[in-house]
């Protein structure tokens, strides 16, 4: 943070003598101060003035986020992205402040001004890149299809997919996939991933596409659903945090903070931590 800056008032010369050793020293330290804010992104200059970091995530997408249903008459969201969020603000020393949203709005809540980030498991793609920054990628998952357990073994490629009708979050890496490299797709967009599955479920969809690491959770609580072992094409970045664009040194310290907790064994700690604690959540 910052260190507040004195207003020293000097009346006449003889007043600036008196205060050769406060007053002038005062004056160079504003200089210094002021040149450090302005060399500080719009970003990070709202963010240490308001106290606190704003990001926005869409629950549903366990273990990455979701919510806590251990936390009585409270609803708290947590998971993967909430501890790099969490990381982040300390690196800060600010608060955190999680704001429940859908994942098709989280960007354009960021370019509204209404979320300072958001970290939802999101992929960069050129698109987004149009609108956001990116940092470096926390992890980064293979992108497959998930069946009904009697379909087990059905779906060999992707090819055996043309035609089907499937269900997706709306506005994901995995709806565009869908799109683009199953032919023929019936696609059933919905707002989340627990939508998708339900559609799944009850029957009126073939397949629901997810990441890796989310369709490994949700297989642990749904039995009845089983794995494809077919995967998207695709030269995937991971998941990265979106940033609103022209914050440099905010993008920065997130980078560091990744990096700290990749090589010190965080992420994947809080990988093992929080798919425990959604398998957890489900049991209640």
């Amino acid at each position: 943070m910052m260190n507040k800056m004195l207003k020293l008032v000097i009346l006449g010369v003889a007043a600036c003598g008196v205060f050769a050793l406060t007053g002038c020293g005062g004056d160079k330290a504003a200089s210094s101060a002021a040149s450090s804010a302005a060399g500080q992104g719009a970003l990070l200059q709202k963010i240490k003035k308001d106290g606190k970091l704003v990001v926005g995530t869409a629950p549903g997408f366990p273990p990455y986020e979701f919510l806590d249903t251990s936390v009585k008459d409270k609803k708290s969201i947590t998971g993967i992205d909430i501890k790099i969020a969490e990381a982040v603000a300390k690196k800060l020393g600010v608060k955190l402040e999680v704001q429940d949203m859908t994942f098709q709005s989280l960007l354009a809540s960021i370019t509204t001004g209404k979320i300072d980030i958001a970290i939802s498991a999101i992929t960069p793609t050129a698109e987004r890149e149009k609108t956001v920054d990116f940092s470096d990628s926390y992890l980064v998952g293979k992108h497959t299809l998930l069946v009904r357990k009697e379909d087990a073994g059905k779906y060999k490629t992707l090819a055996d997919f043309n035609g089907k009708k499937i269900a997706v979050q709306k506005s994901s890496l995995q709806e565009k996939l869908t799109n683009e490299q199953i032919k023929d797709a019936q696609v059933v967009s919905l707002t989340k991933v627990p939508d998708a599955l339900l559609e799944l479920q009850q029957g009126k969809v073939d397949a629901v596409p997810v990441q890796s690491i989310v369709g490994g959770q949700y297989l642990i609580t749904n039995p009845d659903l089983a794995p494809t072992n077919v995967f998207f094409k695709i030269d995937s970045k991971g998941s990265s945090v979106a940033v609103p664009k022209g914050n440099e040194d905010f993008i920065k310290i997130v980078n560091e903070v990744i990096k700290e907790n990749r090589d010190n064994g965080n992420i994947d700690k809080w990988v093992d931590e929080m798919t425990k604690k959604a398998v957890e959540n489900a049991k209640k």
